[in-house]
């Protein structure tokens, strides 16, 4: 057995006995000695083992007393309660403080807690620049030439190949590439839906999916939403009637980090696919699980193609480099005549250039640091959030993905907190973002891909200060 695999099999054996609560928080661990003893494994091969605990926030050292569960662990806030929107399609779009929000986006003195991507210094950017290089140099003609009305093969060869680890099982002749993730979804819903038509989507959901929706003249049927495993599937077997697509995230849906149960998108996908309703589902957060293993995706259970499954890097590696892709089932025709009509080809240099990171392995060791991060920075967050907040306040569980949601007293309203906030250039993600209803307005999103330091735990605090002060007026 290689020392790689026994450290990371002794790591994840003490961490599946800290999750599943065999360990509690404070309980003392074996010492470095005593674990090389009952494994017999090397003196350097045990001290991974903690680093790496110590990398999950599961564990902290203590000088001259030696390992404990991490005391972060027993810090649990109540959950948000479950979404009730109105049972009926509406539209009411809180435009204004959408581009309020997003107005300062790029602005370098501004602590962005609202914007949900990991920040640039979580993410390989010398490597990515090299791999840009190599692409110019290997492309035919530099690149300038169109690529393939499907897209770069080897990206798409590439992603098959990652498929398999959420029961994909798809080939390169099943994925269509688009220009980043929302040109994905764009791609799904005109090919789809027409004006009039009513879309199923969670509630609360990401901004950009409604305002997608609602400039393509959908109507925006809002789901009754868990905290914790997403869209309550009774809600949705008795709205079948009024709905004629639905667009789903059923891993670490933003805002609320929210992961569906395998037999929930087993459901989901059987209910739809019975009433001949296709199903768009958007992984772009599927790769960045806190838990051991990466969860299915609702495309697994698909018999029929009625399932669109759409991602992207951008949550994940380059925002900036807007690559995604659909793999469209029985709509592939239907998406490629929109993809020749509105973008005819994929930027091949970039295609190509993250294409060859992912066969060359650096974006599975990219990703396992940036997982960790996210659940450290996860755990610091509410960490902060129990300290600083005011009683009573609530926050999400996220299995996975870049998204806390925070519930306050209802005296609090986060329009006004975000415009207190952003004079002391901290800008946060009010509630009513995400939806079309008269819902949400005392929560927020806070974004958890910001590298945590002493300034964000800094700027963290003053946001609850901020709300402290609005619930004592």
């Amino acid at each position: 057995m290689s020392k790689e695999f026994l450290y990371t099999e002794i790591a994840d054996g003490i961490a599946a006995q800290i999750k599943s609560g065999v360990l509690k928080a404070g309980d003392k661990l074996p010492s470095v000695r005593m674990l090389c003893a009952e494994h017999q494994v090397s003196m350097n091969t045990a001290k991974r083992v903690f680093l790496e605990l110590e990398s999950l926030s599961l564990v902290e050292s203590k000088p001259q007393s030696g390992y404990f569960v991490s005391q972060l662990l027993s810090v649990k806030l109540p959950l948000p309660a479950v979404s009730r929107p109105s049972l009926i399609a509406n539209n009411d779009e809180p435009d204004e403080l959408i581009s309020k929000v997003y107005e300062n986006m790029g602005l370098k003195d501004i602590t962005f807690f609202s914007i949900g991507i990991p920040s640039g210094d979580l993410l390989p950017q010398a490597k990515l620049k090299k791999e840009i290089v190599h692409a110019i140099r290997e492309l035919k003609e530099g690149g300038t030439e169109y690529e393939e009305l499907q897209g770069n093969l080897k990206l798409r060869r590439m992603i098959a190949i990652r498929s398999l680890q959420w029961g994909g099982n798809l080939n390169e002749s099943d994925l269509i590439t688009t220009n980043g993730g929302m040109n994905a979804l764009s791609f799904c819903l005109m090919a789809l839906g027409k004006p009039g038509d009513t879309i199923a989507i969670e509630s609360p959901c990401y901004p950009g999916i409604l305002q997608l929706a609602n400039g393509l003249g959908l109507k925006v049927l809002e789901l009754p939403t868990h905290p914790t495993t997403g869209i309550e599937i009774e809600a949705l077997k008795k709205l079948i009637p009024q709905i004629d697509l639905c667009l789903l995230i059923p891993n670490f849906n933003s805002p609320l980090g929210s992961c569906m149960p395998d037999e929930n998108k087993k459901e989901v996908v059987k209910i739809l696919s019975e009433n001949n309703i296709p199903l768009i589902e958007d992984d772009v957060y599927g790769d960045l699980y806190f838990g051991t293993s990466r969860p299915r995706c609702c495309k697994s259970f698909d018999k029929d193609g009625s399932v669109l499954y759409c991602s992207s890097i951008s949550k994940t590696l380059a925002p900036g480099y807007r690559v995604g892709w659909i793999a469209p089932g029985k709509y592939k025709d239907k998406i490629l005549k929109l993809k020749l009509l509105h973008s005819t080809s994929s930027i091949s240099i970039v295609n190509e250039a993250v294409a060859n990171f992912l066969k060359s392995g650096k974006y599975e060791k990219h990703l396992q640091q940036l997982r960790k991060t996210l659940q450290n920075n996860y755990q610091n967050y509410v960490q902060t959030i129990a300290e600083y907040f005011p009683e009573g306040t609530k926050t999400s569980r996220p299995q996975g993905g870049l998204s806390l949601w925070v519930e306050f007293d209802k005296k609090i309203r986060t329009k006004e907190l975000y415009d207190l906030a952003i004079k002391q250039n901290i800008s946060i993600a009010p509630g009513r973002m995400f939806t079309f209803q008269e819902q949400f307005e005392n929560c927020m999103r806070l974004c958890i891909g910001l590298p945590w330091s002493e300034e964000t735990q800094t700027k963290l605090k003053q946001v609850g200060q901020l709300a402290k002060k609005i619930y004592l007026k």
